[in-house]
């Protein structure tokens, strides 16, 4: 497809579009002349990707670039390449501390995990600031969260492509985090509403 034919099959603007080039976000087109480039379904899927990651994740073209770096180019142990590339997403978090908290929990849940892994520090913060609220988060919903979590999570590696594409694992975590982790935002919202109908809702008269 031509370059006016991919602005208006993924919706971002020419002008954008140009920029992504230039700045190698997007991969050059095959060229079919002095000045002009086909492009194919593998543009449209990164601009898609782009897209989500500024629009839904928020993230500056900077942590993008390394995100799409991991997907064409992902380490070879596929491990790291999912740790790292999750860890460009926000919140972004000091990895070098010490974090009692989240090691604590981790511990109870039997969980195996990367000390430096983003998200242990963001459980820690998410338990102190509970504890310093008054509001600490007990064992009983630690076992609880963690059980419904590891469902989740379980459900989400069946569903993912197969190891040996890296590349498209990485990015099956990465896009699966950012546009994903909204959704369970907002159903255990509605579960709550749910429930608190059924419960303590006034019978209409």
């Amino acid at each position: 497809m031509r370059i006016s034919e991919l602005v208006a099959e993924s919706g971002v603007p020419l002008p954008t579009v140009k920029y992504y080039l230039r700045e190698g976000l997007l991969p050059a087109g095959e060229a079919t002349g002095a000045r002009s480039a086909a492009y194919g379904d593998h543009h449209l899927r990164r601009l898609r990707i782009i897209r989500a990651l500024a629009e839904v994740a928020g993230l500056p073209l900077g942590r993008i670039r390394v995100i799409v770096a991991l997907i064409d180019h992902p380490r070879d142990d596929l491990f790291d390449a999912l740790g790292a590339a999750v860890a460009a997403l926000p919140p972004q978090v000091d990895t070098a501390a010490d974090y009692p908290r989240a090691r604590a929990a981790l511990t109870r849940l039997g969980q195996l995990y990367d000390p430096q892994y983003a998200a242990v520090a963001q459980l820690e913060e998410a338990l102190r600031a509970a504890d310093e609220a008054g509001l600490p988060i007990s064992d009983a919903r630690i076992d609880a969260y963690g059980g419904a979590v590891r469902a989740l999570a379980e459900f989400d590696l069946d569903h993912a492509p197969e190891p040996a594409d890296a590349s498209a694992v990485v990015e099956y975590a990465v896009l699966g985090t950012a546009l994903y982790e909204p959704v369970l935002l907002a159903l255990r919202r509605l579960a709550h509403q749910h429930l608190a109908a059924e419960r303590w809702r006034a019978p209409e008269s």
